[in-house]
């Protein structure tokens, strides 16, 4: 399948904001669908308020799905490096009612949009969004595409 149809996943572990918005402009996102649970960043202009207002500058639409973060424990786990412990963790998040309903919402969000969805790591294989995008991908026959901002 071409890019054209892929699901984008970006991460804003170190990048800009300007580079940020200029990997989403590339890849065309119009949508950018933001998986953390906790939305407030110690890097400026990544907090909901902030990266929303930026997307619209550009164009893009942005919509927060709080539900499909990742728990506490979850996040905890990837700090310590513990990924099989983070995506177990995830795993069972994702079969809870809330996680349920916001994966159908991710779905009817996704389709035939070019949509991104976005988290702090930089590598979408250390990343819960790793497991969205798959469902993405499964629902919707699209592949994924992980983006990289240009570091600073």
């Amino acid at each position: 399948m071409a890019q054209d149809s892929a699901i984008f996943t970006i991460g804003y572990e170190h990048t800009t904001p300007a580079a940020f918005g200029a990997a989403l402009h590339d890849a065309g996102v119009d949508l950018l669908i933001d998986v953390r649970a906790v939305v407030a960043s110690r890097r400026p202009g990544f907090s909901k308020g902030a990266l929303a207002a930026a997307m619209a500058t550009q164009g893009v639409g942005y919509v927060h799905l709080r539900a499909l973060g990742t728990p506490k424990e979850g996040r905890l786990a990837a700090r310590s490096g513990d990924h099989a412990g983070l995506m177990r963790i995830y795993d069972a998040h994702l079969e809870t009612a809330p996680a349920h309903a916001a994966l159908e919402e991710l779905a009817v969000l996704a389709s035939g949009r070019r949509a991104c969805l976005v988290c702090y790591e930089r590598h979408a294989e250390g990343c819960h969004r790793l497991r969205l995008a798959q469902f993405l991908c499964e629902r919707l026959d699209r592949p994924a595409s992980h983006l990289l901002a240009a570091p600073f």
